[in-house]
């Protein structure tokens, strides 16, 4: 693959000059046919005959009207990887379990679409109206048991279509124990929906089979700088920065301590111990645990902040910061909102 593309190699300057449709990737490299190929199988073990068709674009989406997935560029490439994740401190979908969570996740949208699901009666009656308006942002309830969880920040309460992906997601995972998982739960009934509009769809040819792509990346004609400048512009860190204080506290800045480790890097090297005594001592479940750890790690970095005391130390003060902002995340939801 380096061989193949020319500017695998340039200075990063260089390759931030580049336009988007000048890489010359589609959906054949990186690890994305693999990926693709697993989803095929995923879908075929579940007896359904619909296949989203995959294209590249700038970012994942399932566009309303084409019932086909959008996969960003950058996990066409180890390269154009390294530097998302250089310039966003993370990939979305940049690691084998999250890129199959995700697929599944669009997958759902992408059969809603096929099957004109979100028109049927039951579907809004088990998820409600489409229609609402999508929001610019939500306030989610940790706390709650009507929706499934599956990616982060509890993603399924933003949106009834979100939700549906959401549902969808969890039911195709292969070995899904979530007749267990969720049986005492009230979003049971939404799994056992899917599970019952799956079986009378499973066979049917889809109504909608436009193959359109949208937003391809071979009609983006910015550079991977502007990308980079519009993408970090719209990030969004009203939610990460209400416990930046906290995180100062117990952190130094890389400004004063500049040869220190950075406390984003500790943060995921305790992360394993961490969440294990973090499940245990407050009992709540590890997909808010999960979730918590990745806010912080990912704030450390945007704050620039690093270890400066000795490792005890702060492995003790990270554990109790963890814990606050847990418990203030479940206090929060459960004064806003009726669970």
């Amino acid at each position: 693959m380096r061989r193949q593309f020319w500017w695998a190699d340039l200075p990063e300057e260089q390759l931030l000059d580049l336009r988007l449709c000048d890489l010359g990737l589609d959906t054949t490299h990186g690890c994305i046919p693999a990926a693709l190929a697993r989803l095929d199988a995923e879908l075929a073990r579940r007896g359904l005959r619909f296949r989203p068709h995959c294209w590249l674009s700038t970012d994942w989406f399932s566009p309303d009207g084409v019932p086909g997935i959008a996969i960003p560029f950058y996990l066409a490439h180890p390269r154009l990887t390294r530097l998302e994740r250089r310039m966003m401190h993370e990939v979305e979908g940049g690691n084998a379990r999250w890129l199959r969570r995700i697929l599944r996740h669009e997958a759902g949208h992408a059969i809603d679409t096929a099957y004109r699901l979100r028109r049927r009666k039951s579907w809004r009656e088990v998820f409600g109206p489409a229609s609402v308006p999508y929001p610019q942002s939500y306030v989610p309830r940790p706390g709650s048991r009507r929706h499934v969880l599956h990616l982060g920040h509890w993603y399924a309460q933003s949106h009834p279509t979100e939700d549906f992906a959401e549902t969808f997601a969890v039911w195709l995972a292969p070995n899904s124990t979530w007749r267990n998982d969720y049986a005492d739960w009230p979003a049971l009934r939404k799994l056992l929906y899917v599970d019952e509009l799956m079986a009378e769809i499973h066979a049917s040819p889809a109504p909608v089979r436009s193959r359109k792509h949208i937003e391809p990346l071979g009609e983006s004609r910015i550079s991977l700088r502007e990308y980079y400048a519009d993408k970090c512009a719209g990030r969004d860190a009203s939610e990460t920065g209400r416990y930046d204080q906290r995180l100062k506290e117990v952190f130094g800045s890389r400004v004063r301590y500049p040869d220190r480790p950075a406390a984003s890097t500790f943060i995921r090297q305790v992360r394993p111990q961490l969440q294990r005594l973090l499940i245990r001592r407050s009992r709540l479940h590890p997909y808010l645990v999960h979730n918590v750890m990745r806010i912080v790690i990912q704030r450390t970095r945007d704050l620039e902040l690093c270890v400066h005391r000795p490792v005890r130390g702060a492995k003790r003060e990270t554990f109790r910061l963890l814990e606050r902002i847990l418990f203030d995340s479940v206090r929060r939801g459960r004064e806003r909102y009726t669970l």
